[in-house]
């Protein structure tokens, strides 16, 4: 009987670590909001790549070496969709990572997880933010100076975020992006849709007042027409009846 010749097992990078997303609703909305409001503020950019929740691997042939950051940055990436990220087939350094930390993941987030991103991903700036203010800072930001971490000094309650031209600060209790350059916060794209309705809503109600107001006048100014071409009349009715008098005596 002739002898088959098996394929060699293919290497598997798995594409989830089993983990839940998020532990809460408040962190899961943290990590979408501010993958959203970058997407948004990037969009015409487009070699600027966000993502958040995907397994990163940082060595080939050794699936076990992975991460897997909440939100992150990195320039250079087309926008398109990868399923996995690998440092050997994207670029090997990031330019901004959040984590949204909890009491149950600060410590690795602020030990093993800060030592990779530093000195294997080389991550530019790297926050941590605890949305529920649990954990101790629990707002927190650093810059890559070498091999190591600097904390980013917080400036009118923000982080300076030098890689992505941005501030990263609470507004109205949410995480949120600030643009120095506009002087204004940066909303999802909810949040905008929202603003436009409310705008339109507004622009609709001042249309309607305009426009009533306008009908207004105009009934005003025909009903004064109407009074004028009335006491016309009469005066020429007077007049005529003047006329009739004067030429009886």
């Amino acid at each position: 009987m002739e002898k088959r010749i098996g394929a060699a097992p293919t290497l598997v990078y798995p594409e989830s670590d089993g983990e839940p997303m998020a532990e809460t609703p408040k962190h899961l909305q943290a990590m979408t909001d501010c993958m959203d409001v970058l997407r948004g503020h990037f969009r015409g950019i487009p070699d600027v790549y966000i993502a958040g929740n995907m397994m990163m691997y940082y060595e080939e042939g050794n699936p076990r070496k992975s991460i897997s950051p909440d939100v992150f940055v990195v320039r250079g990436v087309s926008k398109k969709e990868i399923r996995t990220y690998k440092t050997w087939e994207q670029p090997p350094t990031l330019d901004f990572v959040l984590e949204v930390a909890s009491p149950s993941t600060y410590t690795r987030d602020f030990n093993e997880k800060m030592e990779i991103y530093a000195k294997i991903l080389r991550v530019k700036a790297y926050c941590i933010y605890d949305p529920y203010h649990e954990i101790d800072p629990y707002f927190v930001g650093f810059r890559l100076v070498g091999e190591t971490y600097e904390e980013i000094p917080f400036v009118n309650g923000r982080i300076p975020l030098e890689v992505l031209g941005l501030e990263l600060g609470e507004h109205e209790g949410m995480l949120r992006l600030y643009d120095p350059v506009q002087s204004a916060w940066l909303f999802t794209s909810q949040e905008r849709v929202g603003d436009a309705e409310v705008r339109v809503a507004q622009e609709s109600r001042a249309r309607q007042e305009a426009e009533s107001h306008a009908a207004a006048e105009s009934r005003a100014r025909q009903e004064a027409e109407s009074r004028a071409q009335h006491a016309e009349a009469e005066l020429e009715q007077l007049r005529a009846a003047l006329q009739r008098l004067q030429s009886s005596e």
